[in-house]
Order: C-alpha cells, then sequence, then structure tokens
C-alpha cells in the first residue's frame, strides 16, 4: 500500500494509533491492545516496529498528534514558557530569609511563580509544625530549555564558565572567542588596560 493509496488506515490500523497515544507511544503495547495477533513478545514487538514503520501511520500519527495540540493548545511555546518559569523561578519570591525562613502569603505570587511550586505541606504537631514549600527541579527544567534550543555541543564544541555563567561554544563563535581571548591577553602599547 502506498502513501497515496492509504487515504484511510485499516480499522486495526486506526485502532493501533489511538493505542500509541494511550500507551505513551509504547508501539509494542499498542499492537497488542489493538487486537493484532502475535505468538511472543519478540514477535508483537517487531510487528509493531513494522507497522509504525509505514509512511501512512506515521502520517496518522503526526495527524493525531496535531489535532491533539491544537484541541489542548499545547504547543512547543508554550511548553518553553512552562519550562522556563521553572527554571527562572526564585525562591526569594516565596519566603524571607531573615531570623527563621517567613513566607510570603500565596496571594503575592504572581502567576509565574505559583507554576514553579511543586508542594506545599503542612505538619502539626503538639510541638508546633512545619510549613514545607518545594519548587520543581530548576536544573531539569534549565537541561530541557537547553536541549531544545540546541545548547549542548554535539561534536567538539568547547565548555568554558565566567563568574555568572557556563557557556558551551561550537563552530565559528568558538574561533572567535578564542581570538578575542589571545587579544585581551596581549599587552597594549598605548599602556593602556
Amino acid at each position: 500500500m502506498t502513501t497515496d493509496q492509504a487515504a484511510t488506515l485499516t480499522p486495526k490500523q486506526a485502532r493501533f494509533v489511538d493505542e500509541l497515544f494511550i500507551h505513551d507511544f509504547n508501539a509494542t503495547a499498542a499492537y497488542k491492545a489493538a487486537g493484532y495477533k502475535w505468538r511472543n513478545e519478540m514477535v508483537a514487538t517487531n510487528s509493531a516496529s513494522q507497522l509504525l514503520a509505514k509512511p501512512y501511520v506515521q502520517a496518522a500519527v503526526a495527524a493525531k498528534r496535531g489535532r491533539l495540540a491544537v484541541k489542548t493548545e499545547v504547543t512547543q511555546e508554550r511548553i518553553v514558557k512552562e519550562l522556563a518559569k521553572i527554571a527562572f523561578s526564585d525562591m526569594r519570591h516565596f519566603a524571607k530569609v531573615d531570623e527563621g525562613v517567613p513566607f510570603l502569603p500565596s496571594t503575592a505570587w504572581t502567576g509565574e511563580d505559583a507554576a514553579a511550586v511543586a508542594e506545599v505541606s503542612q505538619t502539626v504537631t503538639e510541638a508546633g509544625g512545619t510549613i514545607r514549600l518545594k519548587l520543581h527541579d530548576k536544573l531539569a527544567a534549565l537541561d530541557k530549555l537547553a536541549k531544545h534550543l540546541g545548547m549542548y555541543p554535539k561534536d567538539g564544541g568547547d565548555t568554558y564558565v565566567d563568574a555568572r555563567s557556563v557557556h558551551i561554544v561550537t563552530g565559528e563563535a568558538l574561533t572567535a572567542l578564542r581570538e578575542a581571548r589571545k587579544l585581551l591577553e596581549e599587552p597594549r602599547d598605548d599602556g593602556e588596560l
């Protein structure tokens, strides 16, 4: 069956596509749930892989993903914005670090602040109690953003650190950076820095 011939999927293929989304894109689980016959796990895995490799099945998966993104308003931009809220959250927006650690009222939090909160809990005992405020993992959010934006070197990049940040530099930028460093290290004839 060519892509032109596959205006519609067979009922089992359509069910396989639906099951992919239900089973977090586990093709083997989707294959089994769609009602395909299989002798053992290896056969199911191989058959699911072959089915998923078909261009018209891939097109149906892409179309369903697109429809879901539109329907739920989940876009790359929105995901990046949510990750940025976590990545750039600041604990000072939630608590003062003075004597003790008094929390600011939640009514003072911005929407961005609230999006960074993973958990708020309270424990009460006879001796007093505690309030715990936990933010989502900043490093994980920063890592996901950096990967999405292609900030990690793939081949032969260089990493350098200055007083405030870590930089990953590749290609022409790396060459320019090395040349700039050389210029800064050379003594000047005019006696000025």
